[in-house]
């Protein structure tokens, strides 16, 4: 974990030297915390598709898939992931449950 008030710069830790500069150096510690949160929900809810679909349940698998689709997209909206990775999850997740129906 970084300490609160350095700010990583080139792969060294430099210790801001201005007020302003020390709180952002802390929002930004919060803040990677709260993203690292998000993405790993997102991460989970993938998980739980691909799961399913290595089970071989379908209903199971498009369940997880219509809980996993409002998650990923609104990590979209949080800034957390690109749209085109979002949505190339979602393909790559849907093509797996139709998959198992053929």
């Amino acid at each position: 974990m970084v300490v609160p008030d350095t700010i990583p710069r080139n792969g060294i830790l430099a210790v801001a030297n201005i007020k302003s500069a020390r709180k952002r150096a802390r929002q930004q510690e919060k803040t990677r915390l709260h993203n690292m949160g998000l993405r790993s929900k997102m991460r989970t809810h993938i998980k739980n598709v691909i799961k399913a679909v290595e089970k071989g349940d379908k209903a199971a698998a498009s369940q997880a898939y219509a809980e996993a689709v409002p998650v990923i997209d609104s990590m979209i909206n949080k800034g957390i992931v690109n749209r085109n990775k979002a949505a190339r999850h979602k393909s790559r997740l849907h093509k797996m449950i139709q998959a198992l129906a053929a």
